[in-house]
């Protein structure tokens, strides 16, 4: 399997389309344009129809085989779309994508979406036998201090923009690492900058934190322990008309960054070598190291399903209101237990 890197992954897609994209990665945006990329090269070369799944724990992984041996009513190649937050299929999900492999067809493409890949999934039978026919992309968080700085300048510049070093780096202090943030932004700096100029008095302007609520003071409050806190920002930012899945992504990614912490820590490192390895800011240890305290790893693991499951609903994969799941969730990530978000939203009292 082709290693590749997201910067890499444009020529590869003009030189030819592999039979099999796998693509992991805890960085969201990163994750998804490299997908966006894939599926649009694939949709140039004539593949006109696409099957999404979601793997869980009882996925039936026949269902994939299946897609790839029926015939479309609608077009002749298909793009079949599998997503792995885990990176583990389980032995009847590895035995799957193994046969897939071995029978790739020209009429069809796998795009396997995984969370970040751990060195033991990628030793597997099936990670070796998608190795010989397909690519991998992985993609990693991209680093704070000067990596984050630069990968910013460069997207300002693919934005058309010419920015000064102070207007980037307050920029990069503003986001802590949300590169959807960033991303954000930059959308705002070219309505605002018509010249294409960005100096820091431009910047400051247009990133100040005017807002009454914010994404990040949500999930600091949960951090903290600060139940009512957190909900009551929840609140302002669902009445603001800030969209379910950006707060759905700063929780997911703080739980993701505690459970790497407590696992540092449960192998006996020290705080400061987990958090340093984490990627945690310096001036944000104090409050992940409060949560570590609070958070046990078993109960970390589910905040994980709980994010998966809210993630689902957003999407109209499931049967439940996003809004009240994210109440749950932040709830539990401040140290509740909330069996009816319903009910503990009418009960408390703000």
């Amino acid at each position: 399997m082709a290693k590749l890197r997201p910067e890499e992954l444009p020529a590869q897609l003009k030189r030819s389309l592999a039979p099999i994209y796998l693509v992991s990665g805890d960085e969201p945006l990163l994750v998804q344009e490299a997908c966006d990329s894939i599926r649009q090269a694939a949709r140039d070369r004539g593949f006109s129809e696409r099957e999404l799944y979601h793997a869980d724990a009882n996925f039936d992984w026949g269902q994939v085989l299946s897609a790839a041996n029926s015939l479309s009513l609608f077009a002749e190649q298909k793009i079949i779309e599998v997503r792995l937050p885990s990176g583990k299929p389980g032995d009847k999900g590895g035995k799957a994508l193994q046969e897939y492999a071995a029978n790739v067809s020209s009429d069809n493409l796998l795009l396997l979406v995984t969370g970040k890949l751990e060195r033991s999934s990628q030793n597997t039978r099936w990670f070796k036998t998608l190795d010989n026919v397909g690519a991998h992309v992985t993609v990693w968080p991209v680093a704070p201090g000067q990596p984050l700085i630069r990968w910013i300048g460069q997207r300002l510049q693919q934005a058309g923009l010419n920015a000064d070093s102070d207007a980037i780096e307050l920029l990069a202090a503003r986001i802590e690492g949300n590169l959807l943030a960033a991303v954000q932004e930059i959308e705002k700096l070219k309505l605002l900058a018509p010249d294409g100029l960005v100096s820091r008095e431009l910047m400051a302007s247009v990133v100040a934190d005017s807002a009454r609520y914010d994404v990040f003071g949500l999930v600091d409050k949960a951090l903290l322990g600060d139940a009512r806190g957190a909900i009551k920002t929840l609140q302002g930012l669902r009445t603001e008309g800030t969209e379910a899945i950006a707060i759905l992504w700063a929780l997911t990614r703080e739980i993701r960054t505690l459970v790497d912490v407590t696992h540092a820590l449960g192998q006996g490192k020290a705080f400061a070598w987990a958090a340093k390895q984490a990627n945690v800011w310096q001036k944000r240890q104090p409050l992940i190291q409060q949560a570590t305290r609070r958070l046990k790893p078993a109960q970390l693991q589910q905040l994980l399903r709980k994010a998966n499951a809210v993630d689902r609903s957003i999407k109209g994969m499931r049967n439940a209101q996003p809004w009240d799941e994210l109440l749950d969730l932040t709830l539990n990530l401040a140290g509740v237990r909330s069996l009816h978000p319903a009910n503990e939203r009418l009960n408390l009292k703000l």
